[in-house]
């Protein structure tokens, strides 16, 4: 049973990450879209398990959001815009909605669940923004 989950949740990975510009319905990401990022920020003593994040967490996300979500994205933290510095996030999620009500929605039926499973990948305290999307091209 295990392994039939972790296979779902891999395919909604891939599903998800691919889209990065497009919605669901493979429409572009489009202005007055409502933008939630998810930010991992870097500090000594931080982990993250990107592979847990990248086909677990987030494909549970997706399935959990369904139809109200319109597109998500991973980023991965690689360099600072200063040599020598660290990298200022390990990682970044971003999903897409249409619009506020579809974000609370989404959110506050399954927040609770998403977030007991944040010590599964990190030991980092997110922090959350969210934004309307002013140009999408």
């Amino acid at each position: 049973m295990k392994t039939k989950i972790s296979v779902l949740l891999m395919a909604f990975s891939l599903l998800f990450i691919g889209a990065q510009n497009k919605t669901a319905d493979g429409t572009k990401i489009k202005k007055g879209m409502i933008k939630v990022a998810i930010l991992y920020p870097n500090a000594e003593g931080k982990t993250f398990d990107m592979d847990y994040y990248a086909t677990r967490h987030m494909p549970l996300a997706a399935s959990l959001f369904c139809k109200d979500l319109k597109a998500m994205s991973i980023d991965k933290g690689l360099a600072s815009g200063r040599p020598g510095e660290s990298v200022p996030y390990l990682a970044i999620g971003y999903f897409y909605f249409d619009d506020m009500a579809s974000f609370q929605r989404a959110m506050g039926t399954h927040s609770k669940q998403l977030g007991a499973d944040v010590p599964n990948y990190t030991n980092i305290q997110p922090t959350i923004q969210v934004s309307e999307v002013i140009k999408a091209e």
